[in-house]
């Protein structure tokens, strides 16, 4: 697949980001945050008001995504990010919690689609990406493989600084919430060689 039919596949079906449940290591919730960490939450919190994040070119993907042992939220993605090489101060995604009628930022994402040519075991901060894996049906097709790595920067997670899902967020009942199943690994391209 193409990176211009990547792209094009993004925007017109909208992201829900991945997660895979390779475990990540525990952390407390209450611990403070990484300097490196801190310092992308501080860059970061004028997306706290989803309309800024939309004028900066994240755009809603709509669906709110949420695993049996836990939730991600509704994902924001912006397209001009996508790219082989992860910049640690521009995610790919942000992520927000519905609460009432609000969007609280909770977390961010990377997310590297294979098609971008990105090498086996990217990582951030230290902490391996998680994938490759398939795109997360319904809302990302099964046939966008990528990695991708969350960062809880927002709102702890008790699973762990980069776990995928949160068990403290929830999605609201309604027909834009989903129950998604663990997306299935493979194997990198390069690696099969």
């Amino acid at each position: 697949m193409r990176m211009t039919s990547v792209l094009r596949l993004l925007r017109t079906v909208g992201l829900a980001a991945g997660a895979s449940f390779i475990s990540a290591p525990l952390v407390n919730a209450n611990d403070p945050l990484p300097p490196e960490l801190e310092k992308l939450k501080s860059a970061l919190e004028k997306y706290k008001d989803p309309v800024v994040a939309v004028r900066d070119g994240y755009f809603s993907t709509l669906g709110c995504v949420s695993y049996a042992t836990g939730t991600m939220g509704v994902h924001f993605l912006n397209p001009a990010l996508i790219g082989p090489e992860p910049d640690p101060m521009k995610p790919t995604l942000l992520v927000y919690e519905p609460t009432g009628d609000k969007l609280e930022l909770v977390a961010v994402e990377w997310l590297i689609p294979l098609a971008t040519g990105v090498k086996p075991n990217p990582e951030l901060f230290g902490h391996p990406f998680d994938g490759p894996m398939e795109g997360h049906e319904p809302l990302l097709p099964a046939a966008l493989h990528h990695y991708d790595l969350h960062a809880w920067i927002f709102k702890p997670n008790p699973l762990g600084l980069f776990h995928p899902v949160n068990p403290d967020v929830k999605c609201p009942e309604g027909p834009y919430t989903f129950l998604e199943e663990p997306p299935k690994m493979i194997p990198h391209p390069a690696s099969s060689k």
